[in-house]
């Protein structure tokens, strides 16, 4: 055999092992750009920059595939607040770089968006898909957390034991595998008595950002208050919280296949742990 024909041979025979170490990892986000609030208050959000793109960008310098979608396949919103150095160390290169990638990737563009809808997924297969990643932005606690076609995707990754990683608010988008997502969320507007008796993830450690935290923060909604915090709300439907020992410190909990961190400074480490479970010898991807 001639030198090149081995060398020929050679690569395909390596980018056929790439390929088959590759996985398909489903991001999914809130196509909501605002967030209702008490009084008939309304503050403009959407998804964090860092939380999504940094998982992001980690996923695809190692090759993997991503898929964006939302519940509608309407193209997300990012939330203007996050555009910001201090959410990546304050290394303002890179914020460009992550900012760069997005504009890239076209996720928000109205007419160019690469996001499809969760029927679309459906559609395809969940089997498609070797991990989920939502990231947080308030805006998944106007839509994900109520989403029935949601939480029928989330319930079967939860079957399949399939990484399942949600950071910041994105937790809150589990309580969509509730029977009634709808009538539980409501309860908790007005402070009546919830039950947890059938949610899927009742019993497992989790972290979401805490109350101590939306307290510390609040003043992003410039005088307007959220209906209740996802932490309350996490605990009620039967999840045991755990937090970091300071505000806005990295927090990552893993329960089986369930991988939550506790606020924007954590989505990195997210992303790294999804990485982890994606290559992980002799298993499966997820």
């Amino acid at each position: 055999m001639r030198p090149i024909t081995r060398l020929a041979l050679a690569m395909a025979l390596c980018t056929s092992a790439f390929n088959a170490q590759a996985s398909n990892v489903l991001i999914v986000l809130s196509d909501s750009d605002h967030l209702e609030l008490k009084d008939n208050k309304v503050f403009a959000t959407g998804f964090y920059l860092n939380e999504l793109m940094q998982p992001v960008k980690l996923l695809l310098d190692a090759g993997h595939s991503v898929t964006f979608a939302t519940p509608t396949g309407k193209a997300p919103t990012l939330d203007n607040s996050s555009n910001d150095k201090m959410y990546f160390n304050n290394d303002a290169s890179a914020l460009q770089e992550h900012k760069a990638l997005l504009e890239k990737l076209k996720i928000t563009s109205v007419g160019e968006s690469p996001v499809i809808s969760l029927s679309r997924v459906e559609q395809m297969g969940y089997e498609h898909f070797d991990a989920i990643y939502v990231p947080g932005g308030h805006a998944p606690m106007q839509d994900l957390l109520n989403s029935a076609q949601l939480g029928k995707l989330l319930t079967n990754f939860h079957d399949q034991g399939k990484t399942t990683a949600l950071v910041c608010h994105g937790p809150i988008a589990l309580l969509s595998t509730l029977s009634d997502p709808t009538t539980f969320t409501q309860k908790l507007e007005t402070g009546a008595k919830t039950t947890k008796s059938d949610w899927t993830y009742a019993g497992y450690q989790f972290t979401v950002i805490s109350n101590q935290e939306e307290d510390l923060a609040k003043g992003l909604l410039k005088g307007g208050a959220m209906k209740f915090y996802p932490q309350t709300a996490l605990e009620l439907a039967g999840g045991l919280f755990s937090s970091n020992t300071s505000p806005w410190a990295s927090h990552v909990v893993i329960d089986r296949e369930l991988v939550t961190g506790q606020n924007p400074g954590s989505a990195l480490d997210v992303g790294k742990v999804i990485l982890e479970r994606l290559k992980v010898p002799g298993q499966p991807k997820s």
